[in-house]
């Protein structure tokens, strides 16, 4: 009997339900996500986008995006079976977004390598097309 339920458990992990609030303390956070609080505090002190605020008293103060990057870990982690090293790695190239790629100096840089191309291209045709007569 006991199996039936590990089985549903895993299924309930992807569809976790999160209550609309401002802040989770740590044992919520360990609760929704089942997800220890040692790990929790290991993750923080390794993954640098997973950064809960504090209130005075030194309480960690999780909000919502911070439970879905510690979904997102878990997934990373557990399901995909990445390593450490490879979940960050994961994350810091889903942070940029597809947006930011090709911005900045590297967009100028690209430009101007592909204009140069460009006219090598053309100067090749130039060549290799015959005079008309």
């Amino acid at each position: 009997m006991s199996g039936g339920g590990a089985a549903q458990g895993g299924e309930d992990q992807k569809r976790v339900v999160i209550p609309d609030k401002l802040y989770y303390r740590i044992g919520e956070v360990e609760a929704l996500t089942e997800v220890p609080a040692y790990v929790l505090r290991y993750w923080e002190s390794e993954f640098r986008l997973l950064r809960p605020k504090k209130n005075p008293a030194g309480q960690r103060l999780y909000r919502r995006r911070d439970l879905d990057l510690v979904l997102r870990i878990k997934t990373l982690l557990y399901d995909e079976r990445l390593t450490l090293e490879g979940a960050k790695k994961r994350l810091v190239a889903e942070s940029r977004g597809p947006a930011q790629l090709d911005l900045g100096v590297r967009g100028s840089a690209l430009e101007g390598a592909l204009r140069r191309m460009r006219d090598q291209l053309r100067t090749l045709r130039d060549r290799l097309t015959p005079p008309k007569s």
